[in-house]
């Protein structure tokens, strides 16, 4: 049985056209992604820099 759900998985279509949608797709996660990578770094520099000045006016 789990012999049979493997081979169900695994689909390779002959059509190489099928492929498309799923790199374009793939594409758009992986840039979506990167972006969001981006953001996150630099709300945390701000946070950084918003933390060291606190501490230096508790100084």
């Amino acid at each position: 049985m789990l012999s049979f759900i493997a081979l169900f998985l695994l689909y390779f279509p002959e059509d190489k056209r099928e492929y498309i949608p799923a790199a374009i797709t793939t594409v758009i996660f992986f840039m979506a992604a990167f972006i969001c990578f981006r953001l996150i770094v630099r709300a945390s520099k701000k946070q950084e820099r918003i933390d060291e000045k606190k501490t230096k006016k508790m100084d």
